[in-house]
């Protein structure tokens, strides 16, 4: 009876596993581990293909920025928050919080941008020379450059304000009503209108992108769908069935990317709704928002990688290139 009674009263007092402590550090190790061997990946056969063919489509030089985007995403805050899961504290400074959270903030915008830029090109590609979008089939390569550089100073610009309420370290290890815990990193508001009105316009900054990618990867569907009623009743020859192929198959993994992206956005945009609605916000929650803010930044180059002929071709390293046929021109393939 002592020993049944020692062994119930150990069970009894044994503090209970915390599962979310115990998922949590390799939850976030496993995006990290996946993220950026997978985007360097991406910039390795890209700087390959722009070394042996001297030149990028545009496509895939909104692809290169998109991968550069995610990448240093998951530098910017997947290392930390892995650092921080595995008790790693105290990696910053005030002044190198400020940094970092301009850092993941710019590129985590310019990720939801450069993926709507990507949408808007294939669409503008696959559209019929009688659309309205035809005139811009010239127009976005030769202003490609400059509308990258615009997208950079955007995010860059208007996320400082975000950015300069960063702190390494909490006064007197208090926790301010107005406080976003990065867990590595504080943002602390003085004020409830500050914490709203900036969350509120980078959320709606964001939510613009959000809609026009989700227009025209609804506009790539309805132009698939009459592609697939003519492509039945027209035989064509094989050159422009292989054209035609690739671009189906471009178009799609483009919205295979803005469905993920919507769906990750508006998973993040209904938690932090909630976490600026005053109600004590479990650590869960914020632990979701972080993973599938972070989530993306896999996804995106492993779609990459399954869907693009190209890098599929350049991560080849030991198999001879084969001579890049006319019709890789045809479209761009993600």
């Amino acid at each position: 009876g002592y020993n049944k009674g020692c062994k119930l009263l150990s069970t009894l007092t044994m503090p209970p596993v915390d599962t979310r402590a115990a998922i949590r550090p390799y939850a976030f190790l496993l995006l990290t581990v996946i993220g950026i061997p997978s985007n360097l990946a991406i910039c390795f056969a890209f700087l390959r293909a722009l070394r042996n063919d001297r030149r990028l489509l545009t496509a895939d030089v909104i692809l290169c920025h998109l991968t550069f985007s995610n990448l240093m995403l998951d530098c910017t805050r997947g290392i930390p928050q892995t650092l921080h899961t595995f008790g790693y504290k105290l990696m910053f400074s005030d002044l190198g919080c400020k940094l970092i959270i301009l850092s993941f903030r710019s590129f985590r915008g310019l990720s939801i941008s450069l993926t709507c830029l990507l949408s808007t090109y294939q669409a503008v590609v696959i559209s019929p020379a009688s659309s309205k979008l035809d005139t811009l089939k010239s127009q976005i390569p030769r202003f490609l450059t400059l509308t990258v550089m615009l997208l950079y100073v955007l995010y860059f610009v208007s996320c400082i304000s975000t950015a300069i309420h960063g702190v390494a370290n909490l006064v007197n290890n208090t926790m301010l009503p107005y406080t976003f815990n990065i867990e590595f990193c504080y943002a602390t508001f003085y004020t409830f209108t500050a914490l709203f009105g900036i969350g509120m316009a980078v959320m709606m900054r964001d939510l613009v992108f959000i809609v026009l990618m989700t227009i025209m990867s609804g506009y790539i569907l309805l132009l698939l769908y009459r592609h697939s009623k003519k492509v039945k009743s027209i035989r064509s020859s094989d050159r422009a069935q292989l054209g035609a192929r690739a671009e189906v198959k471009a178009s799609r993994a483009v919205v295979t990317l803005v469905t993920i992206y919507v769906v990750f956005f508006g998973i993040d945009c209904v938690m932090w709704l909630y976490s600026i609605s005053g109600v004590w916000v479990e650590p869960l929650i914020s632990d979701i928002r972080m993973y599938f803010t972070m989530l993306y930044t896999s996804v995106c180059p492993v779609v990459i990688i399954a869907t693009n002929p190209k890098v599929q071709a350049k991560l080849r390293v030991y198999i001879p290139e084969k001579t890049t046929h006319s019709v890789d021109t045809l479209s761009s393939t993600v």
